[in-house]
């Protein structure tokens, strides 16, 4: 190991693939998140996945059967093999034919093991990756009496993103349960870089430059919002639980028949609408790009950022600006896949800024690792939807000294609602400005849940 981990018992787990070592360029999502290193440093864009899976009962007997296991599943996937050559102007793909994957074997002393997964899981993310010597990725087996009871994963995000680590858990679990697997791994790292490379992939990415520079010509970087004085640290990052949002949005998507996010979507750009004075609002949000042929099964960071125009010309009611969202965002994510270089050139190109300072469009990143929509459990009727937004609650979070956007909203999982979280540039958000904000759109969506059912009849959810 290149670096210093955290201390305890570390086994040297070698593995033996049947491919032969390769390079390759990087993918376009991996030099999205490299261009952005150097613009902000590795601080401000670099984080880490952390998983943990359960031992199947057949296999905790035997320690050296899930090692066995983690060998195997980096036979399987190249994108588990692969280190970054660092030494040119880009980096490349190095993806290695054999080597040794370092475990940490950790005692669970009888205690909550899942909860002992998790603690080891974020000592091992403490330590930053090094990515021209270390695998893309950490492990450790937490055992309790000997026996294998849970594994925990740190993924780091310059090789997989969420789909390709969930699609690796996947491939985990089946190899604790079964021993192997008898269907071939999708696409690797390296094999989408190549087909980046081709003839038909670049006139998609030169469309999508074209698309971004057509719609950011029509977005304002204007706002009448008031600038204040900035807090130090200048960003902050402010937390709203609500159960109420959180049945308002289901109760949308099955009403219009559409996914969570893209509720999510409308109700956050209506209010940044609102706030910032503007009828065409500019959001970005995060796609898998997983539509191509091969791409569902691949493991590799696919995943770019969109622009979505909302026009919120008139004001509408939350039911007749669904649909205008819902085309918008569709545009947007069939040009979320290109080249980040091709699309500097063309707004360099077009005399437009590229990546300069703090964005003044909002971010909107849906992190949940379910969207559900199911609204077993939650009650829909009026009055208790509207009393749960007493319960909700508002915490004040993480600071930073530098940001890229002026206002980021992430969708989160949490046990008592939908969590929305707002980081914001104070330069225009108080501190009560966050809360106002996260408040406004939750109200939002209860009233337009609402408003909508009375309107709607013979569709989705019944109105009495």
């Amino acid at each position: 190991m290149s670096i210093d981990l955290p201390a305890g018992d570390w086994r040297a787990v070698p593995f033996s693939a049947p491919d032969a070592a390769r390079s390759a360029p990087i993918t376009w999502g991996q030099r999205a998140l490299w261009m952005a290193i150097r613009r902000h440093g590795p601080g401000q864009v670099m984080f880490t996945l952390r998983r943990t899976v359960a031992v199947p009962r057949r296999a905790q007997s035997d320690l050296d059967r899930v090692l066995a296991a983690l060998a195997a599943l980096m036979r399987r996937h190249g994108s588990l093999r692969t280190r970054l050559d660092l030494a040119g102007d880009e980096p490349r793909q190095l993806v290695a034919g054999d080597g040794e994957l370092p475990v940490l074997v950790a005692a669970d002393n009888g205690g909550d093991p899942a909860a002992t997964a998790r603690q080891v899981a974020e000592g091992l993310a403490a330590v930053p990756f090094a990515h021209g010597d270390d695998w893309p990725q950490r492990f450790a087996v937490v055992t309790r009496d000997g026996l294998a009871i849970r594994v925990a994963v740190v993924f780091s995000h310059t090789t997989v993103d969420f789909r390709a680590a969930e699609l690796v858990l996947r491939d985990l679990r089946l190899l604790l349960a079964r021993g192997a697997i008898d269907t071939p791994a999708g696409l690797q790292s390296a094999d989408v870089a190549e087909l980046e490379q081709q003839e038909p992939m670049r006139q998609r990415s030169a469309r999508a430059a074209a698309y971004w520079v057509g719609v950011s010509r029509r977005l304002s970087r204007e706002t009448r919002l008031p600038q204040l004085t900035a807090l130090q640290p200048r960003f902050r990052r402010g937390l709203l639980v609500s159960r109420a949002a959180d049945t308002a949005v289901r109760m949308l998507a099955v009403r219009h028949r559409i996914t969570s996010s893209t509720v999510l979507l409308a109700a956050v750009a209506a209010v940044v609408g609102r706030w910032s004075g503007q009828d065409l609002v500019g959001m970005h949000t995060m796609v898998n790009n997983r539509m191509l042929a091969g791409y569902p099964e691949a493991v590799a960071k696919l995943n770019q950022l969109a622009l979505v125009p909302v026009d919120l010309t008139g004001r509408p009611p939350l039911a007749d600006l669904l649909p205008r969202v819902w085309q918008a965002a569709l545009d947007g994510y069939r040009r979320a896949y290109y080249d980040p270089q091709e699309l500097a050139g063309a707004f360099h190109a077009a005399g437009l800024p590229y990546a300069t300072g703090v964005s003044p469009h909002c971010y909107l990143n849906d992190i949940r690792l379910t969207a559900d929509t199911d609204l077993f459990g939650h009650p829909t009727d009026e009055v208790r939807v509207r009393a749960a937004m007493a319960g909700s609650t508002f915490t004040l979070a993480e600071q930073f000294a530098h940001f890229t956007w002026r206002m980021r909203i992430e969708i989160i999982d949490q046990p008592d609602g939908l969590g929305l979280a707002l980081t914001a540039d104070t330069s225009y958000f108080s501190l009560a400005g966050i809360e106002r904000f996260l408040r406004e759109v939750e109200a939002y969506l209860v009233d337009g849940a609402f408003a909508a059912a009375e309107r709607v009849t013979g569709r989705g959810l019944a109105t009495e």
